[in-house]
């Protein structure tokens, strides 16, 4: 984790958000025998960005469009539990503060799900 990142928003609901993609990280790496989850911000010429990296089992980047819909799941429930309503959460809180939440991966590789903030200086 980088030390000393700082973003505007309500702390419930950002908590929400880390809680939702470090869950998500967790569980897509379950079966790695030794899973790496990181957390950063990726600095472009013009915003930063925050990430949460893994190197579990990705996704194929045709379903990417169904990642933040409600109830829009890519795996069956016996395989990786869930409710199909994380995402989708993380999006709606996102967009609540004015950022930006989309999601990179390669299948067998790992995701990484990025988002925008407004930082505080």
């Amino acid at each position: 984790m980088e030390p000393g990142i700082r973003v505007w928003g309500d702390q419930g609901l950002l908590r929400v958000v880390m809680q939702n993609l470090l869950d998500n990280a967790w569980k897509f790496t379950a079966h790695r025998p030794r899973a790496h989850i990181e957390f950063g911000v990726v600095a472009t010429p013009r915003r930063r960005t925050c990430c949460v990296r893994d190197d579990g089992i990705g996704f194929n980047m045709e379903y990417v469009t169904k990642l933040f819909g409600a109830f829009q799941r890519l795996h069956a429930d016996d395989e990786y539990p869930g409710t199909g309503i994380g995402l989708a959460t993380v999006q709606r809180i996102i967009k609540r503060h004015g950022g930006h939440v989309w999601a990179e991966a390669d299948v067998d590789v790992g995701a990484a799900f990025f988002f925008t903030l407004e930082f505080v200086d």
